[in-house]
């Protein structure tokens, strides 16, 4: 069991990172609001989770073991596996989960891709008893949306290797959907976005 990796930021991709563990690059796939707090040459320690299958050994990365501890018990539901467990967590962090979970909003589970209607009806049932109560106070009723998203977003860009100007763009191209957004804006959907629109760009 690998339980983190620390060391320089070898490489970044919109999906993984490769960190430099003694002299050795390991490759970790994350969600992009991992990525978008680490930058190329700088420090991090991932807490992780190695998934094994028979053709293969994966490696998924996070921010803090809290968010690899979530990963871990949504995958005890049925039908959920790392990459769908990994999709939640790119859309909600883990206590938009537990709070989710807790007050049973299947739409915020519809809200991420691969979840229907009926699949989020059983998992609110499955993970009703395993993920407990939110830990961090929720966000008070009527609070300001932050605009906290563009410096994150755009640090985020940086971080991958986009110019600037690119930046800049790319990030005035999504503002729409983040000012559409009800409450603060989900960063990693907003990376997402931003990235396709330096891609059609290219």
């Amino acid at each position: 069991m690998i339980a983190f990796v620390s060391g320089p930021v070898a490489a970044l991709a919109p999906d993984s990172a490769v960190v430099e563990v003694g002299g050795i690059g390991i490759a970790v796939q994350c969600t992009p609001n991992t990525l978008s707090g680490l930058r190329m040459g700088q420090q991090t320690k991932l807490a992780t989770s190695l998934v094994v299958r028979e053709d293969s050994l994966t490696l998924y990365g996070f921010v803090d073991d809290d968010e690899r501890q979530v990963f871990e018990l949504l995958q005890t539901a049925s039908g959920v596996g790392p990459r769908l467990a990994q999709a939640m967590l790119a859309v909600h962090s883990p206590d938009a989960l537990r709070r989710a979970v807790a007050t049973g909003d299947e739409r915020a589970l519809i809200a991420v891709p691969g979840i229907g209607k009926k699949g989020a009806q059983k998992l609110l049932l499955e993970l009703k008893d395993r993920l407990g109560g939110p830990v961090g106070a929720a966000p008070a009723i009527g609070a300001p949306v932050t605009q906290g998203w563009r410096d994150q977003l755009h640090a985020a860009l940086l971080g991958l290797g986009y110019a600037t100007r690119e930046a800049d763009e790319a990030v005035a191209a999504v503002t729409p959907q983040a000012e559409a957004a009800q409450g603060t804006p989900q960063v990693g959907q907003l990376l997402k976005a931003a990235l396709q629109t330096l891609n059609r760009a290219r």
